[in-house]
């Protein structure tokens, strides 16, 4: 049996080397934070060498007894360790974390002590080793220690979905199992170690694969960041020019495709008799009043100071009966800095303009909303430039 736990463990010692190979490589996983990996694969390497010197030395006459109660000494010592390693690798701190590190600093303590009064240990006349009269007390504080590795897996697995939940969960189980074989069963079942770098390996890959997660959840937040006006939460200029990009890409635009150009109307002179605060309100306004008038598939875009630009699928009929709805709506509108709120809009249709891009449709727009603008201004008596 020896000579077979001997090539699991030579196999799992070079499967440690490996993880530490695989954690030096790894560019997502901060230095300061890749000490810990390689503290744990240590602690299994070295607590699972002792454990396999205390089998091999066990019998063996020629090897003075305090030797052998020294390596079982770091095995009892160092196998919780790992344990704790393991827990570290995760990442959290509270209240179960600081009893795990008591209830570890009691025990090598102990295991100390034990090695000089037998407690542990005992050796018969051919130096073969049992279980000593206080070695309940490990026994209690082992499941102790495991009992808190389960509770904090438990507490780290709520950070995560249920899908990544549950793979945490497959690693705690494979964990104690393997620990809880050797403990049960005892004799030739030396399942721990091989089992605990198993889990160690496969922490790892589900800390890679979280790594990712967040990257993908980073670059997610960056992407909303600079394809949402920060003011309005409508689509930003860059959103507009990229959409704008794909429409060139593809050459053509379907034929019931419509482009509003909507401009607020007399935002400079809130800005300058109220506040730029009640400016911003109105251009909220605006755009509350634009998105609740369109399809929520409708595509909003804020492209300058007080322009909207709406991408949409529509016939005039359709477009007439927005733009009036869109009229009404901010007609209706009042804000809490700014009693009013008006806006001029054009729209151009691609069907009745055949062959135009998206970039000369707007332009039609705009000068649709010019129209509308230079008749506000006349209506409301302002000989002014249009603003």
């Amino acid at each position: 049996m020896s000579d077979y736990y001997t090539s699991i463990l030579i196999l799992s010692w070079l499967a440690l080397l490996t993880l530490c190979i695989l954690v030096w490589e790894n560019n997502r996983i901060r230095k300061s934070d890749k000490w810990i990996f390689y503290l744990t694969y240590a602690l299994i390497a070295v607590s699972s060498l002792a454990e396999w010197m205390g089998l091999k030395l066990s019998g063996n006459e020629d090897i003075p007894g305090e030797f052998l109660r020294f390596v079982k000494m770091l095995d009892y010592i160092l196998t919780p360790l790992a344990g704790g390693a393991i827990i570290g690798q995760i990442k959290i701190r509270n209240r179960w974390h600081k009893s795990l590190a008591v209830i570890i600093c009691i025990n090598t303590v102990f295991q100390i002590v034990s090695a000089f009064t037998g407690w542990m240990v005992k050796l018969d006349d051919s130096n073969n080793y049992s279980h000593g009269s206080l070695y309940f007390i490990y026994v209690i504080m082992y499941v102790m220690i495991l009992s808190i590795v389960i509770i904090e897996f438990i507490i780290y697995g709520r950070n995560f979905s249920k899908h990544n939940r549950k793979s945490l969960y497959a690693i705690m189980v494979l964990m104690l199992t393997g620990i809880g074989i050797q403990e049960v069963l005892g004799g030739e079942h030396r399942t721990a170690y091989f089992t605990l770098t198993l889990a160690a390996a496969m922490i790892f890959i589900h800390y890679c694969e979280c790594c990712q997660l967040q990257q993908d959840e980073r670059i997610k937040e960056q992407q909303i960041a600079i394809t949402t006006d920060p003011l309005t939460n409508v689509m930003s200029r860059y959103a507009y020019s990229h959409t704008m990009k794909k429409y060139y890409d593809a050459g053509s635009v379907p034929d019931d495709f419509a482009i509003f150009l909507i401009d607020i109307n007399g935002l400079k002179q809130v800005n300058d008799n109220l506040s730029h605060e009640a400016g911003d309100e109105l251009i909220c306004g605006a755009a509350d009043c634009i998105v609740k008038s369109f399809n929520e598939k409708d595509k909003v875009f804020r492209i300058g100071g007080d322009e909207f630009v709406v991408f949409t699928h529509m016939n005039r009929q359709e477009a007439e009966l927005a733009n009036e709805k869109l009229i009404k709506r901010t007609s209706e509108w009042k804000g809490k800095k700014v009693d009013s709120l008006s806006v001029s809009s054009g729209f151009a249709l691609a069907g009745e303009h055949p062959g135009l891009m998206p970039e000369e449709l707007t332009r039609e727009a705009d000068a649709e909303m010019y129209i509308a603008k230079t008749a506000y201004y006349r209506q409301k008596g302002i000989d002014r430039q249009i603003r």
